[in-house]
């Protein structure tokens, strides 16, 4: 079992000398018994939260007082402590009308969502597992405490968390609970987009995501709808050894766990079934399908309020997701400059990823050229290679100078850039000023902007 930092063993102690029982609960407690550090620590305790705040003063934050909730900082970490409670009704499929505390850590427990998240610890090191959770974690699978069905009936979100725990944990899920999240998936209608986003956040990053996409496209279309017609959708093209939807889960799979990337993978294909062709030899094709798939992923994160950067970051991605060009510095260097560094990196995992997701014979050839690509790639950002207007050796002020004036001076800056990027310049002031003055008599600007 993994170590507990001091600052937790703090507040447990204070709790303790102040004669209550401090327990951790929940996933910390999960992935210390699996030997992983926690990325946070939650406390359950017979103390009442007004008994929290007194005792930990300023250090104590009320953050859910209605469920029993305090927060309170320890070594500048945050540790969560609600009273050990019952569950009152639920009537809107997510929040208890009211809570009842106690002072029996398995009440609290039989409240909680899955057997691997019902285990306590307590201060003195005693394990309390009133639902085999050990045993699930041992055997690596997902079972809800209890009856699935009225788990999910309490809290909808919870079957897209069961999701969650499945890619990044890689456990089964066990048939009753699988069964259950089938039957009330459309419950999930009830959950604010915001917390389905989060969790689709953590579930795309998970390490197994994969093979839950592959399993359970029916749950996770209750909140992204417009994956299904991607479901057994046939391509009918010999690149494609797999439907639509299975090509997009294995290319979700194949690039590495950034949102940016594994959302930019989920969206790229999911305006196929809107315009399959088919030529004289029966062969499938999908003209403008990207395009039509960037729309369909405008709608998605518009209703799941992405932020603006994570957006703008998939929409760039998607907009040169069919760029093709030859495994040729000056071609790299150019694309580098149209998109930028961050993008083409990120494009060229994605044309791997894609390869990857088609069809095994012949993928060694087809990833030559983006294996070639990304070694040029590399080189030029370990060069420092001049990407944009401001790493030009020359301003806009001494192209001013020239005499240009107004849009000119962009527009001179920006062919100067490309020249540079194509081989045709080297990035030294005296040779991109040079070229600016030739421009200038040949009446660059003039009349057009190129």
């Amino acid at each position: 079992m993994q170590t507990i930092p001091e600052y937790v063993k703090c507040v447990q102690q204070t709790l303790a000398d102040a004669g209550f029982t401090p327990y951790l609960v929940g996933g910390c407690v999960r992935d210390l018994l699996r030997g992983v550090e926690p990325s946070d620590y939650d406390m359950t305790s017979d103390a009442l939260p007004e008994e929290v705040l007194h005792l930990f003063g300023e250090d104590a934050h009320p953050t859910g007082l209605k469920h029993g909730t305090v927060t309170v900082v320890s070594g500048r970490h945050p540790i969560e402590i609600t009273t050990m409670r019952r569950d009152g009704a639920y009537r809107d499929n997510r929040h208890p009308e009211n809570v009842v505390f106690t002072d029996r850590i398995e009440e609290d427990l039989s409240r909680r969502d899955f057997t691997v998240n019902a285990i306590a610890l307590s201060h003195a090191g005693e394990i309390v597992d009133p639902f085999r959770g050990q045993e699930d974690l041992r055997l690596g699978v997902l079972r809800c405490v209890g009856d699935a069905e009225t788990r999910f009936e309490e809290d909808a979100l919870r079957m897209l968390r069961l999701l969650r725990f499945a890619a990044v944990l890689g456990f089964s899920i066990e048939e009753e609970t699988l069964c259950a999240a089938r039957k009330l998936r459309d419950l999930m209608g009830t959950v604010a987009h915001e917390r389905v986003y989060a969790e689709l956040n953590k579930l795309l990053c998970g390490e197994h995501v994969q093979r839950v996409l592959l399993d359970c496209p029916d749950i996770l279309g209750a909140v992204l709808p417009e994956i299904l017609p991607s479901v057994g959708f046939e391509q009918h093209n010999f690149h494609h050894c797999y439907d639509v939807w299975g090509h997009t889960c294995r290319a979700v799979g194949a690039v590495p766990p950034k949102r940016e990337l594994r959302w930019t993978m989920l969206f790229h294909d999911l305006g196929k079934p809107q315009c399959l062709t088919f030529d004289e030899k029966g062969i499938g094709h999908f003209y403008g399908h990207t395009a039509i798939s960037a729309r369909i992923a405008e709608g998605i994160m518009e209703r799941l309020h992405f932020e603006k950067s994570l957006r703008e970051q998939v929409c760039a991605q998607l907009a040169c997701f069919d760029d093709l060009f030859p495994p040729e510095r000056a071609a790299i260097h150019k694309e580098m400059v149209r998109h930028g560094r961050e993008v083409v990196g990120n494009l060229l995992l994605t044309k791997r990823a894609d390869n990857a997701a088609k069809a095994p014979e012949g993928l060694a050839r087809a990833q030559k050229p983006w294996l070639e690509a990304q070694a040029i790639f590399d080189l030029l950002v370990a060069e420092h290679a001049c990407c944009t207007v401001s790493e030009l050796a020359l301003s806009g002020d001494e192209v001013k100078q020239i005499g240009f004036t107004g849009k000119q001076i962009g527009a001179v800056l920006r062919k100067l850039l490309f020249e540079v990027a194509d081989g045709k310049l080297p990035n030294t002031k005296e040779a991109l000023f040079r070229r600016a003055e030739r421009l200038w008599r040949s009446g660059y600007g003039s009349h057009t902007m190129e």
